[in-house]
């Protein structure tokens, strides 16, 4: 059971509503905080769609605070924290791709504690109103072929299905991806 002070049981005792949320732009310096939180995050939902060798080579290559400050610096991704209860709870990362009035969300990531009471999806909606911010027409991003339960919020949420591509990771691993796509009203 969560403890009372954590803000995942704090959303538990609200199923079904909206717990009290903020959505923040993220700093170099909120960084470790969101390597911490990817660590939780992955080990607990990616088990049986990933291999665990696979999680921790993800982890420590996508995740490591220098990679993500490298992608803020270098790759003019923008990320976004969510908080509930004042705690971080749930990230995003948004950022530019090759092809003009396409944005892509690199990551979107909440507690599994904190599924089911629409803050994946109001933090999806903050990505979307960035991106048409930012100039976008069309937001993609990249999902586990496995990972129904996102796929299935991806869905609810206008995106569907563009195509479907494997991507060598090295270590023998791959990333094996449908690659979902949603056209965003210019503001």
């Amino acid at each position: 059971m969560d403890a009372p002070d954590h803000p995942a049981a704090a959303v538990s005792r609200r199923p079904n509503r909206l717990p009290a949320a903020a959505i923040v732009p993220a700093t170099e310096a909120d960084l470790p905080a969101i390597t911490d939180l990817a660590g939780v995050i992955w080990r607990a939902c990616y088990p049986g769609i990933i291999s665990p060798a696979q999680i921790e080579f993800m982890l420590a290559r996508m995740y490591a605070t220098a990679t993500l400050r490298d992608e803020i610096r270098s790759r003019g991704i923008h990320f976004y924290r969510l908080l509930a209860g004042g705690q971080l709870v749930g990230f995003a990362a948004l950022g530019p791709t090759d092809i003009a009035g396409v944005m892509k969300l690199h990551k979107l990531y909440l507690l599994p504690a904190c599924h089911g009471c629409g803050l994946g999806s109001l933090l999806l909606q903050h990505t979307e109103a960035e991106a048409r911010k930012l100039g976008a027409r069309r937001l993609i991003l990249s999902v586990n072929k496995r990972n129904a339960r996102a796929i299935a919020a991806y869905q609810r949420n206008g995106f569907a299905v563009a195509e479907a591509v494997v991507t060598d990771l090295g270590g023998g691993f791959v990333m094996d991806d449908f690659v979902m796509a949603k056209t965003i009203a210019p503001v």
